[in-house]
């Protein structure tokens, strides 16, 4: 924040921050020094001035009259949870992550010094900011299909001193007036890998998206027939809010009733049920599930090849894989 607009809450917030980067860390995240500064440095609480709770009901702000709802939205601003900044008709529509999971996805992320790197999905502009404290702003591209967003992210950058490129436009279709891209990061959850993504990227790039209710990390290469891309999922468990302007995937809601509930409220055969619901009955789902020793989330991946893509278990060409929607 410039010297015109000094930061009220700065003497604070540093506390808060170092309480939320020590939680990080404790929590085994924040290994590479120079993300563990962006995170001590970048002031989140000037991304969300202010946040809903209470299921959105409630709002929490830098201005409020009251010094304790003050107090409250500073302590909330820096706590390893994720925030609704945006609600429209009851639906949330953008949020600020949960840190120690951008932590994460950051350090899986694997950013070089000199690398271009494309965000999908804008949010409150935070983690454009600690891409930009790491690789500068010339090297930061964020995109977002709102203009609200957009314009919000962009405020917010510029009081906490950041300005890397902030694009409204359609995510699924990347930006290639600022490619090629190294890596691209995606803070919404996919239908399916956008193919424009993997002709933005140079060879070797490395795409970190949520998919399913789980991260992929995908490796571009190039081949006989163009680009391709392929890689296996995180174990991180990951909820985002669904990527804007992409037809919706064809799916169908699964009914978990027949069941047993031990069984239906299990996160990772939610994971399965998720990535395979177009394809997968549940009791299928339930019966490979328990044949494979209920496999965790690293023992699945994604392969887009060819002008097709496809989830698989354990091996790419082996007996167990699901069509994707094309991108």
């Amino acid at each position: 924040m410039d010297d015109a607009h000094p930061d009220p809450f700065a003497a604070a917030a540093a506390e808060e921050r170092w309480a939320m980067v020590r939680g990080i860390v404790a929590g085994g995240a924040l290994d590479d020094p120079q993300w563990l500064a962006a995170f001590e440095e970048v002031p989140r609480h000037l991304f969300v001035p202010y946040y809903f709770v209470g299921g959105g009901f409630d709002r929490l702000w830098c201005e409020d009259p009251d010094p304790v709802r003050r107090a409250q939205w500073l302590h909330g601003a820096y706590a390893d949870g994720a925030l609704a900044t945006r609600i429209r008709d009851g639906e949330l529509i953008s949020s600020s992550s949960q840190p120690s999971l951008m932590a994460r996805m950051l350090e899986e992320l694997d950013v070089r010094e000199g690398q271009r790197v494309l965000e999908i999905g804008a949010g409150s502009g935070y983690n454009a900011a600690l891409l930009a404290h790491r690789l500068g702003d010339d090297a930061v591209t964020t995109v977002d299909l709102d203009p609200e967003i957009t314009e919000s992210a962009r405020r917010h950058l510029a009081a906490a001193g950041y300005r890397p490129a902030v694009i409204t436009g359609d995510g699924a279709r990347g930006w290639p007036p600022r490619g090629p891209y190294d890596r691209i990061i995606a803070t919404c959850t996919l239908p399916c890998v956008p193919q424009a993504w993997l002709e933005q990227c140079t060879p070797g790039a490395r795409i970190l998206a949520p998919f399913a209710t789980g991260l992929i990390v995908l490796r571009v290469r190039e081949g006989a027939h163009g680009k391709y891309a392929e890689g296996r999922f995180l174990h991180t468990p990951a909820y985002f809010v669904p990527l804007r302007g992409t037809p919706p995937r064809p799916a169908r809601r699964p009914h978990t009733r027949a069941l047993p509930r031990r069984v239906s409220e299990n996160e990772l055969f939610r994971f399965l049920l998720t990535l395979t619901e177009a394809t997968l009955d549940p009791r299928e789902a339930l019966a490979l599930w328990q044949r494979e020793r209920r496999p965790e989330r690293e023992r699945f991946g994604i392969t887009v090849r060819d002008g097709r893509q496809w989830a698989w278990l354990d091996d790419p060409e082996g007996p167990y894989a699901w069509p994707l929607p094309s991108g």
